[in-house]
């Protein structure tokens, strides 16, 4: 079939051998499913540099075609910062990130990995797929968010782990007042759509305020539940329509796969309801609270299959291996959050006794340090939790960095410092930074993951991030007005 359609370029994935025989098996139990739900469009889905999902909707031969062809996919998008500004020179040798492939931005190959094939409950006779970016040379992107996580997960592989993390991630529904775009005063993006707040709220983990978000919990939980994300818990949070969301552990690739398909599905839910849902940190709206994502982790010994975290030692919540990869988080702690945190507003999180951390300690079952042990003993389910990110992450720059951080902590076999006590706020341990463009500074002098992600992705992320950083203290914003314009 991939002969006689015009996608991709023909034999490339059997040519440079690039799905697995497990994710052939995978394209073929797709082919079934499209029969079976009569499915006549593919959203074919490439994950940006900001964590968005960027999208070609192909027809289901197509996308067929696509598992032995690719589709083209234009590679101009690396280019673009997250209000589709282009942050970097475009016609220089190496696209300004010593990156060969990239000089003139052409267009990637986008190919389909098949065991992320999912028929969508929220549209109608439609399927959707995660795909890698390739140069047209079979090499993969080097700034593709699943390549770089990826080579964390064999990394973890060939120490002799599978790398497992559970998501726990808040957001808010609000009720969408308009369906009309409005354009910003310099025209673009849109300004933010028009809503009000839900009745609901303000009781946090309470029952009886449920009715007045229950329609789109329900069909929230359906939706997840029948796409196949390992749904645990749905609750309401302490801010009006915020809600808490957490999914029972993932392997490898699966929980920032997930994440993906988590945050889509509830904007588009929300979306088809009258409603907007956002991850947004924290919305500048009344009686906001902010959103977290808190990542679970922890490794899993590949030859007996138990919790590599667990430990055999009445003194210790965490095993040997478990400590020396929070040490590696710890030491790795200031640069690492800009992976973890990547938006201006993620730093209006970070305030003293917040429940949010500020500083880089671990300590036991204790909310307000950046990593949280969970776990007592010889548990069998001992795991760490990061506290540190935000709802917008990009998930595998988020899980690569963490996975990469703990990996060189049980390389160098580090000892951790001693734990927080009960005021992780008051203990004295480095900062974490406060801003955006202190986050940057950090990673811009970091030596690990410049070595760890190449220099070059170190570069184009750091650039990306600081253009964001100057155009927002290029604008003038309501509290400069509010505070000197009368004044002075």
């Amino acid at each position: 079939m991939a002969a006689t359609r015009g996608v991709g370029k023909h034999g490339f994935v059997s040519e440079h051998d690039l799905l697995s025989d497990e994710q052939q098996e995978a394209g073929r139990r797709s082919a079934a499913l499209i029969e079976e739900h009569d499915i006549r469009t593919v959203r074919m889905i490439w994950v940006d540099q900001h964590g968005s999902a960027r999208c070609k909707f192909m027809s289901a031969p197509d996308y067929l075609a696509s598992l032995e062809s690719g589709i083209d996919f234009s590679g101009a998008l690396l280019s673009m910062d997250s209000a589709n500004n282009v942050f970097t020179p475009l016609f220089v040798e190496g696209g300004g990130f010593d990156i060969p492939e990239l000089t003139g931005f052409p267009d990637m190959v986008l190919v389909p990995d098949p065991g992320t094939f999912r028929v969508l409950p929220w549209a109608d006779r439609t399927g959707w797929v995660i795909t890698d970016a390739y140069f047209g040379n079979g090499k993969p992107v080097p700034l593709d968010s699943r390549h770089l996580l990826r080579q964390q997960v064999h990394a973890a592989a060939e120490l002799g782990y599978d790398y497992v993390a559970g998501l726990e991630v808040e957001f808010y529904i609000l009720r969408r007042d308009s369906d009309r775009i409005e354009l910003s005063e310099g025209g673009w993006p849109p300004a933010p759509p028009k809503v009000s707040l839900i009745e609901h709220g303000y009781q946090y983990l309470s029952e009886n305020r449920l009715a007045g978000i229950n329609d789109v919990v329900e069909r929230l939980r359906d939706s997840f539940i029948d796409v196949g994300l390992p749904l645990r818990s749905i609750e309401d949070e302490w801010g009006p329509g915020q809600l808490e969301v957490t999914f029972d552990p993932m392997v490898g690739m699966d929980a920032a796969d997930a994440m993906i398909l988590f945050r889509s599905g509830a904007k588009q839910i929300a979306h088809s309801m009258g409603m907007h849902a956002t991850f947004m940190a924290r919305p500048g709206l009344p009686n906001m609270f902010s959103s977290g994502w808190h990542l679970h982790e922890s490794l899993r010994d590949r030859k007996s299959g138990e919790n590599a975290f667990t430990s055999d030692e009445a003194e210790h919540s965490l095993s040997l291996v478990g400590r020396q990869f929070v040490a590696g988080l710890l030491d790795h702690a200031l640069p690492m959050t800009l992976f973890c945190a990547p938006t201006i507003n993620a730093y209006k999180r970070y305030k003293p006794y917040s429940f949010a951390p500020d500083r880089a300690v671990w300590a036991d079952e204790n909310r307000g340090s950046m990593i949280r042990v969970q776990g007592q003993p010889f548990e069998r389910g001992a795991h760490i939790e990061n506290r540190v990110g935000e709802p917008g992450a990009n998930p595998y720059f988020y899980l690569a960095a963490n996975v990469a951080a703990g990996l060189d902590g049980i390389r160098r076999m580090l000892t951790p410092p001693a734990m927080a006590g009960a005021d992780p706020y008051a203990t004295e341990a480095p900062m974490l930074p406060a801003s955006l463009w202190e986050a940057v500074e950090q990673l811009e002098g970091d030596t690990f993951f410049a070595e760890a992600f190449t220099s070059g992705f170190v570069k184009f992320l750091t650039s990306m991030k600081r253009n964001e950083v100057n155009r927002f203290l290029g604008e003038v914003t309501d509290w400069e007005m509010k505070e000197y314009f009368e004044f002075f």
